[in-house]
């Protein structure tokens, strides 16, 4: 199993989501936040001042998925996210060794 950490514009949620669906994900966390890469944050005027936003809104999907759809799923994610622009996010997998579902107790494979 692998879970999969994305981080993406929040404009293209739903896109990300769709294509999920698509290849057979069935669940995902989604939050809110804030963060810069290489494009270091954005200068904006706010009534004739110039100030500069050092952190982006961004969102944070976590995924667990077995190993047989983790690159299908990766690859979803990044065509559905992508704009090709500075900013896009970034896609984390990370190895899990252990999922139970906390209502029925079953564990694993079985669990996601």
């Amino acid at each position: 199993m692998k879970k999969i950490e994305a981080i993406i514009k929040p404009f293209k949620l739903d896109d990300v989501i769709e294509a999920l669906s698509e290849v057979g994900v069935e669940g995902v966390s989604v939050s809110e936040i804030k963060g810069f890469g290489r494009q270091k944050g954005r200068s904006e005027i706010y009534k004739g001042a110039e100030y500069v936003v050092d952190f982006l809104p961004k969102i944070k999907l976590e995924i667990v998925v077995s190993d047989e759809i983790t690159n299908i799923a990766v690859e979803a994610i990044r065509k559905s996210a992508r704009t090709g622009k500075i900013g896009d996010g970034k896609i984390f997998v990370i190895p899990v060794e252990s999922v139970m579902r906390i209502r029925t107790g079953e564990t694993d494979e079985n669990a996601i």
